[in-house]
């Protein structure tokens, strides 16, 4: 039975380009599983999904939710992710955790911006795909410019499974390229789409759907050697060798399937619903979870199923009035109600007193879940976001979640006394929930500096804060998160010594600093040999180095890409200590820097700004006055697309901007980039 439950479970995330139309389409899903009795729609604020306050008001998708849900025989675990770039991180998590996904395509828009973000984190985890041409209602609409759009710029392996039958208002239903069968939705209110009928394929189509059939066995054929021996040998093929051959490439070769329809409109979300059973992996379909055993530090692996030991991963943490939730993704193993599990990061002990699975804000109680299922549960008290979860005789790390670092930050202080410690209470809480939210004291100023992922991301924690949470507080305006490196190399000696009536202090080393690209922002290298240093000092030297990279030297911004090597040093049998070494290691390194020239660097966004081409030259005067520079500019129908990178301080207020600009009519998205040189006049006013 156990088996039965895996073969028949899909973990699926749906994700894409801000109004793609994600959730619109994961509501219909809901909908015609039976979840929901009603449609939930995103503009009138009644999305199952988006369930916060500050998602209905803005009518997008903020935080990631999950949901359960049923299809014929298939259960469905579904987490619906935000599209907008400062929420990258929901989206980040969720694929980590996740066996596929469904990837939602505008049928006007194609790949953009943020679609490219999206695919580039499905293909770091290797998530098998099924792309999604939404929105052929609508005008514009063109399926196989999008198609072809996927193909040049995401992947060359896709392959239509569908094909549009009409376009914009005449859209109809699509062409099932594998049966060679039109499906129409049948025209009824009452039915909201949830009957449509087979039938013929209409005779001005039958030559182009018998071509991207072709295309469609081709593709398969490249990817799956018993499907290539056949189509060789010119066999005919029965609809079911070309599904089990396109859900073995779909899982084992990164074949990626598209579908097309109109989630608005009620066309094609059931054909996308059997797709996901058809052609998604189950948790029996993916590789056994890899990790490391913590006792001997030895490669492991953990199989999925129920009988095995147990692993999960706590992918989010949601604040609730009952407690905190921690959703896992259970690899391996089971996990029962009232069960004690272990930490291998904190090396504590935790208890699950509730288990829970999820419909967006609402829950219902399990007694146990399994390997494969996805659950949120109630009584973690140390765990955060990326760690696992197991028992202790047999504790494994699983791979850790990556976050990206912050690129903005403002100041925040109590209007009261009193309210200080609730602010404390409530920065704590949402910096659990969002590992890209980061909280620090300003070393100079002794002010308290929040910073996240973007202008929308701040402005939405702080609405929380404000609102959800009843805070007093005071909040700056946003400010740019820079950072310094260095232009040339450098060495410094430098002593610290200090004489009391008592015990002295003494230290002294000799450093190298210079410019060093990897992996981590500071390296430090130990090159002292004949002990005139010993290991605990040197340690010291490396955490005095390391802390003093964090608050910089010209403007307090952190260090990044350089390495430190200590050359030399000595030390005093008597007056030496660590304290010693870790302050003479920070005075070391700030002169090192002065004298190898510090350079400032500022966040380069890139940005992507899509307007009518009557609004052009005012968006292009304006986008030059903001120190931006257009990569491309293309043709989209009569809207024009301006592809460039432009620094994070000049887009403060970009969206107001535009808006005005453009009377409404522009959109924009942007996401990091990199960090470049800022000029001078920049250098001068921030440092």
């Amino acid at each position: 039975m156990e088996k039965d439950k895996l073969s028949n479970l899909r973990n699926i995330g749906i994700a894409a380009h801000i109004d793609a139309g994600k959730t619109t389409t994961t509501e219909r899903i809901l909908f015609y599983t039976g979840k929901n009795f009603k449609l939930g729609e995103v503009h009138e604020g009644t999305a199952t999904m988006d369930w916060m306050e500050e998602e209905q008001k803005r009518g997008i998708t903020i935080t990631s939710a999950a949901t359960t849900c049923f299809w014929n025989d298939y259960q469905i675990n579904v987490i619906d992710t935000p599209g907008h770039v400062d929420f990258t991180i929901e989206v980040e998590r969720s694929l980590r955790v996740l066996d596929g996904a469904i990837c939602v395509f505008c049928g006007v828009g194609g790949v953009e911006a943020q679609t490219e973000t999206v695919w580039r984190q499905a293909n770091k985890y290797k998530v098998p795909r099924i792309c999604f041409v939404n929105k052929m209602d609508r005008m514009g609409a063109d399926f196989i410019k999008v198609f072809n759009d996927i193909k040049d710029k995401l992947n060359k392996n896709i392959v239509a499974v569908q094909l549009p039958i009409g376009k914009e208002k005449n859209f109809e239903g699509m062409v099932d390229l594998i049966k060679m069968k039109a499906i129409i939705t049948v025209v009824d209110d009452a039915k909201s789409g949830s009957e449509y009928e087979e039938r013929e394929i209409p005779e001005d189509m039958l030559e182009e759907a018998t071509l991207y059939r072709e295309m469609l066995i081709e593709g398969i054929a490249d990817k799956v050697d018993w499907f290539m021996e056949k189509y060789l040998s010119e066999s005919a093929f029965s609809e079911e060798e070309i599904m089990s051959a396109l859900r073995e490439g779909t899982i084992k070769y990164g074949l990626m399937p598209v579908l097309c329809g109109s989630a608005f409109k009620n066309r094609g979300v059931q054909q996308l619903l059997d797709a996901v059973c058809d052609y998604l992996p189950s948790p029996l379909d993916i590789p056994p979870i890899k990790g490391i055993n913590t006792k001997d530090d030895t490669a492991t692996e953990r199989k999925p199923t129920a009988d095995e030991h147990l692993s999960a991963l706590a992918f989010k943490i949601a604040s609730d009035k009952h407690g905190d939730l921690t959703y896992l993704r259970i690899y391996s193993g089971t996990l029962t109600s009232g069960q004690r599990l272990y930490n291998p990061r904190t090396r504590k002990k935790e208890l699950a007193s509730r288990i829970y699975s999820m419909h967006a804000d609402k829950r219902e109680q399990l007694e146990a879940a399994i390997a494969g299922d996805i659950v949120a549960v109630v009584g973690f008290k140390d765990t955060g976001t990326g760690d696992t979860i197991c028992s202790e005789d047999h504790p494994v790390i699983l791979e850790k979640i990556e976050f990206p670092e912050t690129v903005i930050s403002m100041a925040i202080e109590p209007k009261t006394e009193v309210e200080k410690e609730k602010l404390a209470i409530v920065l704590a809480k949402l910096a659990k929930e969002d590992p890209t939210f980061k909280i620090h004291t300003d070393s100079e100023t002794s002010q308290l500096i929040i910073s996240g992922m973007g202008e929308l991301h701040l402005e939405v924690l702080k609405n929380r804060m404000l609102s959800e949470y009843k805070v007093n507080a005071n909040v700056g305006a946003p400010r740019v998160s820079y950072r310094e490196t260095i232009q040339r190399e450098a060495e410094i000696d430098e002593k610290f010594v200090k004489q009391t009536g008592g015990r002295g202090q003494y230290a002294r080393v000799e450093i190298r600093l210079e410019p060093h690209m990897g992996e981590k922002p500071v390296v430090f290298e130990d090159k002292i040999k004949g002990g005139v240093i010993t290991k605990p000092y040197i340690k010291s030297v490396e955490k005095g180095i390391m802390d003093a990279a964090k608050s910089g030297v010209s403007g307090g911004y952190p260090l990044v890409n350089i390495k430190v090597t200590l050359l030399d040093g000595d030390m005093h049998a008597v007056d030496s200590s660590e304290f010693a070494f870790y302050n003479v290691a920070g005075v070391a390194l700030r002169k090192a820097v002065e004298k190898a020239k510090s350079v400032l660097l500022e966040p380069i966004m890139k940005i992507e700004v899509t307007v009518p081409e009557n609004y052009l030259g005012d968006v292009l005067g304006d986008f030059n006055s903001r120190r931006a520079i257009v990569d491309e500019m293309v043709n989209d129908g009569d809207l024009r697309v301006i592809k460039g990178k432009v620094p994070l301080a000049e887009t403060f207020g970009y969206s107001s901007v535009l808006r005005s600009v453009t009377q409404g009519r522009g959109t924009y998205t942007m996401e990091p980039c990199e960090y470049k040189p800022a000029p001078a006049k920049v250098y001068s006013n921030v440092t």
